[in-house]
């Protein structure tokens, strides 16, 4: 198993509008990609801003590709997501899932 990992940042009065907005189009599309095992969503508010992160497992890199297009390493976003996010962090993580 692959666990992929995304992090973004808002601000933090756009952090609750955010997570609703993920989990119509992400954590929507994480959950309807075959080989998806699941995703959690992390966030954490400091000072002025909201942090989260997406971990989303999967059966393989394919799976992957199934939902990120060709280049797995690459991040997915949505076209709305430059009404929250403060960047946009190019590429994300991927780690072997043990135990």
């Amino acid at each position: 198993m692959i666990a992929r990992i995304w992090r973004g940042v808002t601000p933090a009065h756009k952090a609750d509008d955010y997570l609703t907005y993920l989990g119509a189009t992400g954590l929507k599309e994480y959950r309807a990609t075959p080989g998806n095992r699941g995703v959690q969503v992390l966030r954490r508010i400091r000072d002025d801003e909201a942090e989260f992160i997406l971990i989303s497992l999967w059966e393989s890199l394919d799976a992957i590709r199934a939902f990120a297009g060709d280049d797995p390493e690459c991040a997915v976003y949505y076209p709305e997501d430059r009404d929250y996010l403060l960047a946009f962090e190019p590429n994300v993580d991927h780690f072997e899932v043990f135990g």
